[in-house]
């Protein structure tokens, strides 16, 4: 009985838990619509989400698109199918690597730092003088953000599909023999219009999940630096998970027909 009622407990402890964040999604996305808008906090998040994540994105496609050539020339070459890379490598960035690798990387960088922070505003008490000076901390902290990713991320996996791309471009004519122009060719002839839009509407979504699981967690961190610390790495344990889940859910509506 014991060993049932700890499952019971766990059980329960999961499905408070998403309650909790689903609430909590409800709540962000209600005071989106509302005023006061705070412009400021908007723009800072912008920079802060979209600007500054270019390198870290930016290499991390590039790597990914030049290894991923490799990869596919040398499975394709036990079958003499080294032709495929240039449709592979596009077909493989846009619809999975580019949108889940932007989305991991943004939990990582950006997740990260927005739950330490509103975790440790929390610690100091600075949320508390927020609503003294009757500022609602969702709408100053949350709302901000959390339009911030979902605005960016898609332009960030945009660049990402197109930096990771060409590193597939740079490797298979650098060190593989294609040809330039054909590779170029088959890589545009063969994608085709869902597959742009599924990448974009994959980086709108997992924006979404890395902000608001940042400010979930910053908003109900404990005390202390311990606090902190737990905040931080439960915010990027659960957006990792979250994105992974969303993509495979994401991927099933737009190809599974």
């Amino acid at each position: 009985m014991k060993f049932l009622a700890s499952i019971g407990a766990a059980s329960l402890g999961l499905f408070g838990a998403i309650g909790r964040v689903v609430i909590f999604a409800v709540q962000t996305l209600g005071h989106m619509i509302r005023p006061p808008f705070y412009l400021r906090e908007l723009a800072l998040s912008l920079l802060n989400i979209g600007w500054l994540s270019l390198p870290v994105v930016g290499l991390t496609a590039f790597f990914t698109g030049g290894a991923l050539a490799l990869q596919i020339y040398a499975g394709g070459a036990r079958f003499n199918a080294e032709a495929v890379v240039p449709q592979i490598v596009a077909i493989g960035m846009v619809r999975e690597l580019g949108p889940v690798l932007v989305g991991l990387m943004i939990a990582a960088r950006v997740t990260s730092s927005i739950a330490a922070e509103i975790a440790t505003m929390k610690v100091t008490e600075q949320i508390d003088a927020l609503v003294t000076l009757s500022t609602h901390p969702m709408k100053y902290l949350t709302v901000p953000r959390v339009l911030a990713a979902t605005l960016v991320v898609p332009l960030l996996v945009a660049i990402g599909d197109i930096i990771g791309i060409f590193g597939g471009y740079g490797v298979a004519t650098g060190t593989l023999e294609f040809n330039s122009a054909a590779y170029i060719r088959n890589t545009v002839d063969f994608l085709e219009f869902r597959d742009v839009v599924s990448s974009l509407v994959k980086g709108g979504v997992f924006g979404f999940i890395a902000a608001l699981m940042g400010c979930y967690y910053g908003m109900n961190s404990g005390r202390g630096a311990q606090g902190v610390g737990r905040a931080t790495k439960g915010s990027v344990e659960a957006a990792a998970v979250l994105i992974l889940a969303a993509n495979f859910v994401l991927t099933g509506v737009f190809f599974s027909l």
